[in-house]
């Protein structure tokens, strides 16, 4: 009898669910990232964010900065990243970013770590199947030094549906 990888496969639940959160709940998101010139190079040409600062020496160090500096858009994307397991990795629709702020510029090298509160939930009053959940998430680097820091809100599903 040929039984396939996925009958034989243990399916490992991921996320959580509306009722997993609290306000207050706090979450130091494992691993860190650490970009290099390559990541950043990649990344603007890819979203064709020709801006010199971000792939040329000379010229970043022209405006007074050590190194070519990181694109923002990437370190958020980061910071974002590192956060989805713990918060968002079940899915349901992202709400959107507010109070998006910048800190400092960060250069290749420079290992990003992210961690998250849980500020506000509520019901959603269009969908009661689901909750709307709305975190700060901050990305800090190896000293400990404030990156980025931003609220994200996301639909997530609710264990016990409408019915309770």
């Amino acid at each position: 009898m040929d039984i396939s990888f996925l009958d034989k496969a243990t399916l490992w639940p991921k996320g959580r669910l509306y009722e997993d959160f609290f306000v207050g709940q706090e979450f130091e998101h494992h691993w860190g990232r650490t970009i290099f010139e390559s990541d950043n190079v990649l990344f603007s040409t890819l979203l064709m964010s020709f801006v010199p600062l971000y792939f040329n020496r000379d010229y970043a160090k022209a405006h007074g900065h050590p190194d070519v500096v990181v694109n923002p858009q990437l370190v958020f994307n980061i910071v974002l990243g590192l956060a989805v397991e713990d918060c968002s990795e079940i899915g349901g629709p992202f709400l959107g970013v507010f109070d998006l702020k910048y800190h400092r510029p960060v250069y290749p090298g420079t290992t990003i770590y992210s961690r998250t509160k849980t500020t506000d939930m509520r019901l959603s009053s269009s969908n009661p199947k689901n909750g709307i959940v709305t975190w700060e998430t901050e990305g800090r680097d190896e000293n400990g030094e404030l990156l980025v820091s931003f609220r994200r809100s996301n639909l997530v599903k609710r264990r016990t549906g409408a019915s309770q």
